[in-house]
């Protein structure tokens, strides 16, 4: 045996251990909540509570669908007129301002503290506007919700009492709820996936004080956490995740409260989707150079340091699932017996598979429609494994690239968005790249199944099935997007034009 194939082996070997230590780190959290789990206390003040000035944070960036509705929302909210600000924090280019104008004057002639704030350049993105609406921010606490979010009217007044309950919490997360779960298979399998992160692993890392993070929306942060912790910085493309852990780091608590639920909107698309996600995986990552130095050169315990590193650094799964496939290849081929050892690399399925089955069970689904959620959970995963390995090799390499937002188009269950033109995001040439991946999990597919690799052919199975199911909804939906742009654009020939003597200079 040559020392080539050694390597290889050995570099499998590593493969399928770092997988499985990641699925076992989701059992561990799937386990406790379902065998140690213990209620959160219901905080419910008197009449006579002395409610605390209140800063509400709305980050807008060209949101025409959804801006006056979000507005709208946050008004309603039911809390003290005299203790409630909120600051539109309004970064658009497009019509969005003028309809964030037209509502803050509205509310302001009702006797609503309310401000748009604007700047001249959007530095910093999301994390830029909010540190710089902190410069005007009346408030002792922050509470902030992004474009898409529906805040109910009791938001408030059932998160701030827990701030003075524990002076040690300085951010209150509560669960993320779905206006268009039951929309489309990708909208559902996108809620399932999300509802697995807050029931599981949100709620059990609380209770046990371990590290967690702020979503970046629906939450409440202590403004006294904010800047002791260095305030909102925009080195990464997750500033929510980089304040959270620096926040930790310097003693402050952070909470989830699952009984609080604040709807909002799924992508419909799976290319906004997949922007998303290389969002969040690229800023992880670089949350993760950033913060793990800091993190073990603390004096946290031991398993908060070995669980915050694993959070921090969870999206590797995406690039070593492509190790994984590449390093088959020549295992397959010459029939190494490594290839046998998949009940150890099962455990890096298992973990994920019971936490989010757990997930589906807390929520009272019927068992067949928890199964079927799971495949497709799983395929969808399996197929975004390319495009979160390229956002992880971008971090790692610390190539820089803008915040891309994620479109809202203020969608409910019983509405489609496919009507909806703007806000589309370019087409990426990654998803022929997809195709290809997808194509080579076949063949390897049936190499194994003509030697009787029942294991590797269950694994198989899965991530090129992911791979054809991300890379056809893709397809699917850009023809329907150009097919939806041809009726536009003929739409638009048939209007008649108004005579004029001068020339046409382009402009609308």
């Amino acid at each position: 045996m040559g020392i080539h194939f050694i390597i290889i082996e050995f570099l499998y070997l590593l493969n399928i251990g770092l997988l499985a230590i990641y699925g076992i780190n989701a059992l561990i959290l799937a386990g406790l909540r379902r065998w140690r789990h213990s209620s959160i206390p219901i905080i419910d003040p008197d009449e006579n509570y002395d409610w605390p000035q209140v800063t509400v944070q709305l980050p807008v960036y060209n949101e025409r669908y959804v801006v006056e509705r979000l507005i709208e929302s946050v008004a309603a909210l039911d809390y003290p007129r005299d203790r409630l600000h909120i600051q539109v924090l309004d970064d658009s280019s497009d019509i969005t301002s003028e309809i964030v104008s037209r509502s803050v004057s509205a509310f302001q002639s009702r006797g609503t503290d309310i401000a748009h704030v604007q700047r001249s350049k959007r530095r910093g993105y999301k994390g830029g506007a909010l540190a710089y609406g902190m410069r005007f921010a009346k408030g002792d606490f922050i509470a902030i919700f992004d474009a898409d979010f529906m805040p109910t009217p009791g938001f408030l007044k059932r998160t701030i009492p827990y701030f003075e309950r524990d002076i040690e919490i300085g951010c209150l997360q509560t669960r993320w709820g779905h206006l268009n779960r039951e929309n489309s298979w990708l909208t559902r399998t996108q809620a399932n996936g999300i509802d697995g992160h807050f029931i599981i692993e949100q709620e059990t890392k609380s209770e046990a004080g371990l590290f967690l993070n702020f979503n970046g929306t629906a939450g409440v942060w202590r403004r006294q956490c904010i800047e002791d912790a260095g305030g909102w910085q925009h080195d990464t493309l997750t500033e929510d995740l980089d304040l959270s852990y620096r926040a930790q780091l310097r003693g402050w608590k952070i909470r989830y409260l699952p009984h609080i639920i604040t709807p909002a909107e799924l992508p419909e698309k799976i290319s906004a989707f997949k922007s998303q996600q290389f969002r969040w995986a690229k800023g992880s990552i670089q949350t993760a150079r950033k913060m793990l130095g800091e993190l073990w050169r603390s004096s946290q315990p031991l398993v908060v340091k070995v669980e915050g590193t694993i959070h921090l650094t969870h999206y590797a799964v995406h690039p070593l699932m492509i190790i994984n496939l590449l390093l088959i290849v020549p295992l397959l081929l010459g029939r190494n017996f490594l290839l046998n050892i998949y009940p150890f690399f099962a455990l890096a399925a298992i973990g994920p598979l019971f936490m989010y089955l757990t997930a589906m069970g807390k929520q009272k689904v019927p068992m067949l429609r928890r199964l079927f959620n799971l495949l497709m959970l799983v395929l969808l995963g399996m197929g975004l494994s390319l495009n979160n390995t390229r956002a992880v090799a971008e971090a790692l390499i610390g190539k820089k690239t803008p915040f891309k937002r994620t479109p809202k188009y203020n969608l409910r269950n019983d509405q489609y968005g496919g009507k909806n033109l703007d806000y589309l995001l370019p087409r990426s040439g990654m998803v022929w790249l997809e195709a290809l991946v997808g194509l080579y999990a076949v063949a390897l597919l049936l190499v194994a199944l003509s030697q009787g690799n029942w294991g590797l052919v269950f694994w198989l199975s899965l991530i090129s099935g992911g791979y054809i199911y991300t890379t056809l909804i893709g397809f699917r939906q850009s023809i329907e997007e150009k097919q939806a742009q041809t009726l536009s654009t003929v739409g638009e020939s048939f209007k008649v034009a108004p005579q004029t003597t001068t020339s046409h200079t382009g402009q609308d």
